[in-house]
């Protein structure tokens, strides 16, 4: 009987032009799984557009970066769609109508709020990344993982898991090293990742810890930023990455809080240290995520949406 696997590579094979897709304002995940897929799969003769509209240009030295399309003319150009690391279909955002119009589709992700909305879905939800999916699929499919797609997939890897600080198995590890001994520079990738920021980034950042409140006990921190103070700081999507760490930073925090202002709705980020599940907090709220990372939109009040996340979190607190 044919294995999941199995379906995948028959799908790819009988394809020629593929279209690959992520959820919107991508991750490091998102886009390294991306280019990494992109790379091995032009290895196998195929032609590939990784579309993303807003991609990150904090991973721009990853390899195939400027090959990011922020938009395509026809999705009649593809044979093939693939969907990584994105949890259902709303959160391809902008490019759902390609995925849904394209007669033949894949998903490869490892949310456990996945959907399996594709022809053929790959879901494995104890892995620590999409990019660590991604390194099965390539087994099955012998391709082998050069220089390039290493770097790619380690970074999603790397940013996916904190820096290998949680959502890490043994085998992360593995694949981690397999993915070094390419010559890959991993020092290099995790200081442009981690440690490399802008003016921009910084002067955010230091507007939303202004405004970093702590609350039941010190139990939950919550901060927000608005539309104005982009507006103002000139800031570009994914200036806004990591400030929800911040919050769990702080010593007896459980739940960090991050609210940020996009067009009518806001979006929060969700991050836990130890025992509450932020996937089953955002899930009420039609979002999706991890059990210590997860996020969602909401079309209320910065006010409302703060009392509403608060309330649900506090039936976990201990």
């Amino acid at each position: 009987m044919a294995t999941v696997l199995d379906n995948i590579r028959e799908s790819i094979s009988k394809s020629n032009s593929i279209l690959i897709l992520t959820h919107e304002n991508p991750d490091g995940d998102a886009i390294g799984s991306s280019l990494g897929f992109m790379h091995a799969l032009k290895k196998i003769g195929k032609e590939v557009t990784v579309l993303i509209p807003t991609a990150n240009p904090m991973y721009s030295f990853l390899p195939g970066f400027n090959e990011i399309k922020k938009e395509i003319e026809d999705y009649k150009n593809y044979d093939l769609c693939i969907a990584l690391d994105s949890s259902d279909l709303e959160r391809l955002h902008v490019c759902k109508p390609y995925f849904e119009l394209i007669e033949n589709t894949i998903v490869i992700d490892h949310h456990i709020t996945n959907q399996n909305y594709a022809d053929v879905n790959y879901v494995n939800a104890v892995a620590s990344s999409t990019c660590q999916n991604l390194i099965i699929v390539l087994a099955a499919m012998d391709i082998s993982i050069d220089k390039d797609i290493a770097e790619c997939i380690y970074t999603g890897i790397l940013t996916d898991t904190g820096g290998f600080r949680y959502n890490t198995q043994p085998e992360t590890f593995e694949f981690a090293g397999m993915l070094a001994e390419t010559g890959i520079d991993i020092s290099k990738i995790y200081r442009l990742v981690f440690d490399m920021t802008t003016e921009r980034r910084t002067r955010l950042l230091s507007r939303a810890l202004n405004r970093l409140e702590l609350l039941e006990d010190g139990k939950i921190a919550y901060t927000y930023i608005t539309a104005d103070d982009v507006e103002e700081l000139q800031n570009e999507d994914g200036d806004q990455e990591g400030i929800v760490n911040y919050g769990r930073n702080i010593e007896g925090v459980e739940v960090s809080i991050f609210v940020r202002e996009k067009g009518d709705k806001y979006k929060v980020s969700l991050r836990a240290n130890e025992y509450v599940d932020v996937s089953q907090i955002s899930a009420k709220f039609a979002g999706g995520g991890h059990l210590r990372a997860a996020g969602f939109e909401m079309a209320m009040s910065l006010e409302q949406t703060k009392q509403a996340v608060v309330e649900e979190i506090k039936k976990q607190l201990k």
